[in-house]
């Protein structure tokens, strides 16, 4: 999540909050616990939900010597289908995503105790999303031209 004040431009940026890179080397990764991620009963609707995630503010980002400070995260995303068929595919990349187009709503809170800032969003009932997905996606190794 990056805040800026102003227009958002990147002399406007502010805070760049995401996880730290992890001790495998993964970026933008974070594990999700047990019961984070639920699913409604009819598998139309998938809700993720975390308190206290670690994570970073890294202002300068993407800059190579941008200063990290710790920060947490709170947050609840929710993805409902709206039944709609969608399917992407490029071969020559080794990409395809296959599964419905969605509604979004996020609702999030991050907390920087060290320079006591804190920032919240709009509540869940207030969130836009212009564009969502939900479904499978294969790439790289794992992909396979579909048949149709």
């Amino acid at each position: 999540m990056t805040l800026f004040k102003g227009q958002a431009v990147p002399a406007n940026q502010v805070h760049d909050f995401h996880s730290p890179i992890s001790a495998e080397g993964l970026y933008w990764v974070t594990p999700v616990p047990t019961g984070g991620l639920t699913f409604s009963a009819d598998g139309k609707t998938a809700t993720l939900q975390m308190t206290n995630v670690p994570i970073i503010d890294q202002p300068r980002w993407p800059a190579m010597d941008a200063e990290t400070t710790p920060a947490f995260l709170d947050f609840k995303l929710v993805f409902t289908s709206t039944g709609e068929s969608v399917k992407y595919e490029d071969p020559m990349r080794q990409y395809r995503f296959e599964g419905f187009k969605a509604i979004a709503k996020l609702e999030a809170s991050v907390r920087v105790p060290s320079i006591d800032f804190a920032f919240k969003t709009d509540p869940l009932d207030m969130s836009k999303c212009d564009f969502a997905v939900m479904g499978e996606e294969v790439n790289g190794k794992y992909y396979e031209p579909s048949k149709s």
